[in-house]
């Protein structure tokens, strides 16, 4: 066992002026398995790649083991893989390596093939494998489950419950309830850390805002009771010092210093009770530091002139001779929330396309309602560029409500302003579905729309489809999106 020491951590990218660590003080264990998360754009990639030693930055960071990053960058994906894995650890011992892929449930097949023939699970199986061979290592693991079927994630998950000394940034509940043992949270103000899987740490931020909320309302209280008490006595004050040029009601001269003594305390205490106010209300900001709050929304999805929208059966889909959708059929019908579900490669996407309109081969019946209006999110944020408002005026959303979302979803108002190309991954997911919802459409359609985006979004986005119910058939592979959502699963 040893320590990894932050003291004093400052950082801020060249030309910005917002720090995005400042002053941060924690120490890790090397034997944790930790589970680090935090809204998008709060810095979860940057502080591992200061551990990477990429930039620099104030403080300290000290640490008696090397750091590794996951995905492991390959250069070149046409050599062989068992030549990516000599490049990575160049000492492995072969015996040790399949004792690793066995644990993954990976064929030593797979190591005499071009890399790049590999699918996303295979790759990301491979690389862990050899990346855990290496010893003195703290290994940093960087959003593994993106594009991972359901079945990959939970032998990936369950591989690494078996091992330590990792940070893991993962935005899937259910794979983080299952192989970390410590949370690593960069917070709105503060980072944290504590004992216990993500559901722990969620259970514990819900009591904290419980708590910080009911505080805040007795705060209220407070202020409004300081604040009339206040304006009273700044009345009073103000009568008594009118005195001043005044006569009694005897009509003899009024004593203007003794009255004016009195007005100044008056206005003496009056000033006292509004400095009170004021640190209430600074105790007010203190109280919420953590908690995220967010505006209600109301999104609306245009009504379809008949229940069912979409109709496939016994289609089967096909690239050339070969079959990439074996034969499937369901109907979307209005107020259905599909997951469409199955292993990569089993023929999603191309469903996707067909529904949305692409010129796709295929066998079997398919109808689609005439005039059906869809909103598609894809995988592929690379086009994203520009300011938020021209993107509005381009696709001819509401920018009020479209920023709404954003907000909810934790865009800062500085955010606003800066090219989307500039955004995190997670924050262009974002701003596509924030798109989709604003859409006046009848039927959504998602593919994998929450790879990068932070697990509190992950649950806003739940709340927002579950209180508008919009009609919508989307492929995820978060276990716990699908399960609170869907109404009806369709497996491939």
């Amino acid at each position: 066992m040893s320590l990894i020491n932050v003291v004093n951590l400052t950082f801020a990218y060249d030309g910005s002026y917002d720090n995005i660590f400042e002053n941060v003080n924690f120490q890790l264990d090397t034997d944790w398995k930790l589970g680090f998360t935090g809204r998008n754009g709060r810095g979860k990639t940057t502080f591992l790649n200061l551990l990477l030693g990429k930039y620099e930055y104030s403080g300290t960071i000290s640490a008696h083991v090397h750091f590794d990053y996951f995905p492991y960058p390959v250069d070149n994906k046409e050599q062989n893989t068992v030549d990516v894995v000599g490049d990575i650890y160049p000492d492995y011992v072969h015996w040790q390596l399949m004792r690793e892929l066995s644990l993954l449930d990976v064929s030593e097949d797979v190591l005499y093939r071009p890399f790049d023939s590999l699918s996303n699970g295979e790759q990301t199986k491979v690389l862990l494998a050899a990346l855990f061979l290496k010893e003195n290592r703290f290994l940093l693991i960087d959003e593994p489950t993106n594009h991972l079927d359901k079945e990959a994630r939970k032998r990936v998950s369950d591989y690494l419950s078996k091992k330590n000394g990792y940070i893991l940034v993962s935005h899937d509940r259910a794979f983080l309830d299952n192989c970390v043992d410590h949370i690593l949270s960069i917070n709105k103000t503060d980072i944290e850390i504590q004992k216990g899987n993500f559901s722990d740490w969620w259970a514990n931020k819900q009591r904290q805002d419980d708590y910080e909320l009911a505080e805040n309302e007795k705060l209220k209280k407070d202020i409004q009771r300081l604040s009339e008490s206040s304006r009273r006595t700044g009345n009073w004050s103000h009568e008594v010092e009118k005195t001043k040029n005044g006569t009694r009601n005897s009509g003899s001269k009024v004593d203007k210093g003794y009255v004016g003594h009195k007005a100044a305390k008056m206005m003496k205490r009056s000033k006292s009770m509004e400095h009170r106010q004021q640190s209430a209300i600074e105790e007010k900001s203190r109280l919420l530091k953590n908690v995220d709050t967010s505006e209600s929304l109301k999104i609306s999805q245009l009504t379809y002139h008949k229940h069912q929208l979409v109709e496939l059966d016994k289609v089967s889909i096909y690239y050339g001779e070969r079959q990439v959708c074996p034969e499937t059929s369901f109907t979307i019908g209005q107020g259905d929330r599909i997951a469409l579900a199955g292993k990569n490669g089993s023929g999603k996407s191309s469903l996707i396309k067909l529904i949305c309109g692409e010129d796709v081969s295929y066998t079997g019946m398919f109808r689609k309602g005439s005039q059906l209006k869809i909103s598609y999110v894809s995988q592929d944020t690379s086009h994203l560029q520009g300011s938020l408002s021209d993107y509005a005026r381009e696709h001819e959303i509401d920018e009020s409500l479209f920023k709404s979302i954003l907000r909810k979803l934790d865009f800062s108002r500085v955010q606003f302003e800066k090219d989307i190309s500039t955004y995190s991954g997670g924050q262009k997911k974002k701003v596509l579905i924030a798109k989709s919802l604003c859409e006046k459409v009848h039927l959504h359609v998602w593919d994998e729309p929450l790879n990068y985006i932070d697990v509190i979004s992950r649950m806003q986005i739940e709340e927002l489809l579950l209180e508008h119910s919009p009609t919508i058939l989307f492929v995820e592979h978060d276990s716990e999106f699908c399960d609170h959502i869907a109404t009806k699963v369709v497996e491939l």
